[in-house]
């Protein structure tokens, strides 16, 4: 009697192994800051330059890489932490995990984030979002205005500068805001960004170009509200939430900017709403953009978009983030999801699950 109980038992369990999806092996690759060092290390010698303050600004804390983690492994996923540094080939090899989901944002260079997706599709490991194309391009802003151009989407008038001496060519109007070509979070931009007139540019260009060691993008500034969009999912099943807009709680400094203090320090500046308090046709128009920016840069799995909305009603794209921070409480995206009734957890399952889906890998899925 025992015997074919026990027998029954090992039957359901069989049967209920079969019924669910095999256990699924994730990598997180990410890119650390490292506030942590030493303040002598920190110090340098004299003859090595300064780096600028905001220097880590795009990499994560710790904190954020096991928040999503736990939110992985409530999905029942094995989790691996794989820091994305010079033995990350060594790692992947060692570890060999069925699909990465890629947060890091790479070490140097104009292409950094494509740095990691490079690597992946080199070993033909799966990964979350976009491909080392998309990125690249992504991150250089004058790039990714031009390519946008010719679809009709409008910009801010912008250029290039290399040089301190370089002159604007054409008619700018002034003030414009002066920020690092190929960086992200906000790196580079604050108050002082924004410029009255040419000699004011040219003193931040001076600086500003030694400081950051790359190309300046200046561009005319858009006075008016500031949104963003938030988006996951590919092909048809592109999900986009509704526009946030960004309020700007004090009023009394003469050019509202989302720069890298206002982003740490939010809570003091800065008050979201989500859905905006817009007409249904300017969202309309600013979801549309949104689309139509995630589909001509290829962009996959998730991203988010930027846009200014002039006070004569102009919608302008301000620029995009494929690689969007997903610290709790604190990026922009996860606060979008979370205004529109989707957990945390939630948010990081359906950006894997996106790209599980792209990968053929549905058996992984429950």
């Amino acid at each position: 009697m025992r015997k074919r109980c026990a027998e029954k038992r090992h039957k359901q369990m069989n049967k209920k192994e079969m019924s669910e999806p095999p256990r699924l092996h994730v990598g997180i690759t990410y890119n650390l800051k490292h506030s942590h060092r030493d303040a002598a290390e920190d110090s340098q010698s004299a003859d090595l330059e300064p780096e600028p303050a905001d220097n880590e600004a795009e990499y994560d804390d710790i904190s954020t890489v096991l928040a999503i983690k736990a939110a992985l492994e409530a999905k029942h996923c094995r989790v691996t932490l794989l820091e994305a540094d010079n033995e990350l080939p060594l790692k992947l090899m060692a570890d060999k995990p069925d699909i990465i989901f890629n947060i890091a944002e790479g070490i140097q260079g104009r292409g950094r984030e494509s740095q990691v997706p490079a690597l992946l599709d080199f070993y033909k490991i799966p990964y979350t979002g976009s491909d080392e194309t998309t990125l690249c391009i992504a991150l250089d802003k004058a790039l990714t205005k031009r390519i946008l151009s010719t679809y009709h989407i409008k910009t801010p008038k912008y250029q290039v500068i290399s040089q301190a001496q370089d002159k604007l060519t054409g008619s700018f109007h002034f003030p414009v805001i002066v920020k690092p070509n190929a960086e992200g979070s906000s790196k580079g931009i604050s108050d002082a960004s924004v410029v009255l007139n040419r000699n004011e540019l040219k003193e931040l260009l001076s600086k500003n170009l030694k400081l950051y060691k790359q190309d300046m993008l200046v561009e005319e500034y858009i006075s008016g509200r500031e949104f963003t969009v938030g988006i996951f999912g590919n092909g048809r099943n592109v999900y986009i939430f509704p526009p946030m807009e960004i309020c700007y709680i004090k009023k009394d400094t003469p050019f509202q900017i989302y720069s890298y203090n206002v982003k740490r320090n939010y809570q003091e500046y800065i008050q979201y709403k989500c859905p905006a308090d817009i007409p249904k046709e300017t969202e309309t128009e600013m979801i549309n953009t949104a689309r139509k920016v995630y589909e001509v840069l290829s962009v996959r799995d998730f991203a988010r978009i930027d846009f200014r909305l002039s006070p004569d009603g102009e919608l302008y794209f301000i620029e995009i983030n494929p690689l969007p921070g997903l610290a709790p409480g604190y990026s922009d995206f996860p606060m979008i999801a979370e205004f529109n009734g989707m957990d945390y957890n939630t948010l990081i399952w359906n950006v894997l699950e996106s790209a599980l889906k792209r990968f053929g890998m549905e058996s992984f899925i429950s």
